[in-house]
């Protein structure tokens, strides 16, 4: 039997003389509670809104991109990009070609992002769900099509319905030298736009077009800007990118999710552990209360402590209950807390009863991983270490003086 553990359970469960040490020992109890529930919610909240926003991003940002180091451009018809096109692990590959290219509707111009892409990047999941309206259709036979994002569709007030104006797209010529005839430097190319998407500001600036009608716009007869790759479930995306860049050396860049949104995973991950620590001083508060409740406890078992000692109970054992009740105070708070954490989320994620206005999503999102609560259980157990071994020490730093009291 472990004797500390058995006396450690009587005390805490047991009807103390004083009345407000089970007042101090629920509200202890409780703060712990709170505050891990708390935390448990929060970071779900918090995983939730990064995988709305990443999914977002994720319907144009590729697994993989590769680019070149230097220059805008590069050939995707050397042996090692045919022999990387045939690989069995990729389910989408795309070849890109953009530039920035100025617009022209009606009376109204706009400068964005043309981007040229193979008829891959249509075979692409989830591309209608970021349609506002018309579709993605990028060329029927000879015919080109645009489809634009929202923000080009402000800027010009485009109208797809409007199938007498047509969208005009200005780009220099490539090589082309002085001429006394600026016009001779431009390269027109009209297109009619049947389609409006919407993801976010990044992307919602751009123009989609066919491959060979961005080749038409921008002179470039083989080369593209980069190539986009989305890979099969089962492929590991880290080891798929290593492998890639050992074969294409260095002069590509081979870039993951991550790399390529560099500072939004920063922004997200920064507010989400900004959050983490503000909630973590404040459980840390409400763990400190666990002092207060074992120094009353100390004060109103000091007889027990004295007869323990008397009958062999050594220091250390006496100050292994007091902190054994201290853990058990602090433990039965913070699983109660995470138990009710995971509850609301589960019924947050089932029944959505918190709403949100003006978003992508109705009510707040919830993102729930086990790792979250390994951490928030791992923060409530080291706090409660410290603040039971500080309370503990009290229970035999004047055993003497109960000795001679009693």
């Amino acid at each position: 039997m472990n004797t500390p553990l058995f006396i450690a359970k009587r005390y805490l469960f047991s009807k103390k003389s004083i009345n407000a040490i089970n007042i101090i020992s629920g509200i202890s109890t409780l703060g712990v509670f709170v505050g891990s529930a708390a935390l448990v919610i929060i970071l779900s909240v918090f995983n939730g809104f990064e995988n709305v926003v990443l999914s977002m991003y994720n319907t144009f940002t590729p697994e993989i991109i590769i680019e070149p180091t230097k220059g805008k451009s590069f050939d995707p018809g050397t042996t090692a990009f045919l022999s990387l096109k045939k690989d069995s692990r990729i389910s989408n590959y795309t070849e890109v070609l953009q530039e920035k290219a100025l617009l022209r509707y009606g009376d109204r111009q706009h400068i964005a992002l043309v981007k040229g892409v193979s008829d891959g990047f249509l075979k692409r999941k989830q591309l209608d769900s970021t349609l506002l309206e018309g579709k993605f259709m990028l060329h029927k036979g000879n015919t080109q099509y645009a489809v634009v994002g929202s923000l080009v569709q402000l800027y010009l007030t485009l109208n797809i319905h409007n199938d007498f104006e047509p969208l005009n797209i200005y780009s220099p010529r490539k090589g082309a030298g002085n001429s006394i005839n600026p016009a001779d430097e431009i390269t027109l190319k009209s297109i009619h736009p049947v389609g409006v998407f919407q993801i976010q500001q990044q992307f919602d600036e751009t123009v989609i077009v066919s491959l060979n009608f961005a080749r038409d716009l921008l002179g470039e007869e083989k080369n593209v800007s980069a190539i986009e790759i989305y890979l099969n479930p089962e492929t590991s995306v880290e080891e798929f990118q290593r492998e890639v860049t050992e074969r294409l050396g260095e002069g590509y860049i081979v870039k993951n999710r991550i790399q390529q949104n560099e500072l939004l995973y920063k922004i997200l991950n920064s507010e989400k552990w900004a959050i983490f620590v503000i909630l973590t001083f404040v459980l840390i508060i409400a763990v400190f209360n666990i002092v207060g409740s074992l120094t009353m406890l100390v004060i109103d078992k000091k007889k027990d402590i004295v007869i323990l000692n008397s009958i062999g109970a050594s220091k250390s054992l006496i100050q292994q209950i007091f902190f054994m009740e201290g853990m058990m105070i602090s433990l039965i708070g913070c699983i109660s807390g995470m138990a009710a954490g995971l509850a609301f989320c589960l019924a947050q994620q089932h029944y959505g009863f918190i709403t949100m206005s003006d978003f992508i999503t109705d009510a707040y999102p919830i993102g729930i991983k086990p790792t979250d609560f390994i951490l928030v259980f791992l923060t409530v157990t080291t706090i409660s270490v410290i603040t039971s071994g500080i309370s503990s020490r009290l229970s035999v730093k004047t055993l003497s003086q109960m000795k001679e009291q009693l």
